[in-house]
């Protein structure tokens, strides 16, 4: 009969220790993100209501609802993303299954990781010089799209890399060894098994791009825009329209005699909308992982 030793009970209430400080490490963290929603929320209680998203704002901003600058949001977000998704993806696929490991890989991977370090106010300065100036767009959603699309390529590329990678390979060598070629094997095994890492990461710059407002600032974005209410098609993508980030920035900043609840109202709307995109993103890429056989 075993009997429990003086080294196996020092090492459980060691055990119980460690457990017990990451508990209160993670506790640490959750609850600050609480008090901040919770503050946001119960402020922008009183202005929040279907009106409020569906009609534009009126008296110099101080009244109204945000429905041009949620419709702005959702246009560049949208285009940006369109934008990125399969230029990151495409890259990350050569990178991983065709280039080969030299000098010029090698650059390549450190001008990914560089350019991810890059503050917003550079990506704004050079979307301003490279599409509105030199490629003759204008001040427009287009150009503006375009300057999200750069910022965020690298973290698509990034995270497409890391789930390519996570294939095994003897899933390849199988596909090889019955005369797959290599562009038929990616289709057919490599994509669709890492397809929900290659999601995560693409969804989760939705929250990146809906939340900067440099980039669109010098590219895209203005103060004021009157569209017709309730049009999905307002804005056009050589139009400049509205977004929620500088929206909520002039709110805050800038209009005087606003109510009080108002800027609060419209980061609890960017705030669910963002929550809304990831928690999808959630649930699809648990619905992914449910199917892989592996």
């Amino acid at each position: 009969m075993f009997v429990e030793t003086a080294l196996v009970r020092s090492k459980r209430r060691h055990e119980i220790v460690a457990q017990t400080i990451f508990g209160f490490m993670a506790f640490a963290m959750v609850v600050p993100l609480l008090l901040i929603v919770g503050h946001l929320v119960s402020e922008a209680l009183p202005l929040l209501s279907w009106d409020f998203l569906t009609t534009n704002p009126t008296g110099g901003m101080r009244r109204g609802g945000i429905w041009s600058a949620l419709l702005g949001t959702i246009y560049l977000v949208t285009t940006s993303l369109l934008i990125a998704a399969p230029v990151g993806v495409l890259a990350a696929v050569y990178l991983n299954e065709y280039a080969r490991e030299n000098w010029f890989t090698r650059i390549i991977n450190l001008a990914v990781v560089n350019l991810a370090g890059v503050p917003s106010i550079v990506h704004a300065l050079f979307g301003l010089g490279a599409f509105v100036l030199f490629a003759g767009m204008g001040r427009s959603i287009i150009a503006a799209s375009l300057t999200l699309a750069i910022m965020t390529l690298p973290v698509i590329i990034a995270s497409t890399k890391e789930a390519l990678s996570s294939v095994p390979r003897s899933f390849r060598e199988a596909c090889w060894n019955v005369g797959a070629s290599r562009l038929q094997t990616i289709r057919s095994i490599v994509l669709p098994n890492s397809i929900s890492g290659i999601l995560t990461g693409v969804i989760l710059q939705v929250s990146r791009t809906a939340g900067e407002t440099a980039p669109i600032m010098f590219t895209g974005a203005v103060f004021f825009k009157k569209i017709e209410e309730g049009n999905l098609l307002a804005y056009g993508l050589g139009d400049q329209c509205m977004a929620l980030s500088m929206h909520l920035y002039y709110i805050a900043t800038q209009a005087s005699n606003a109510a009080p609840s108002l800027p609060y109202a419209i980061a609890t709307v960017l705030l669910c909308a963002v929550l809304a995109v990831n928690a999808t993103a959630i649930t699809v890429r648990a619905y992914l992982r449910s199917r892989k056989k592996w």
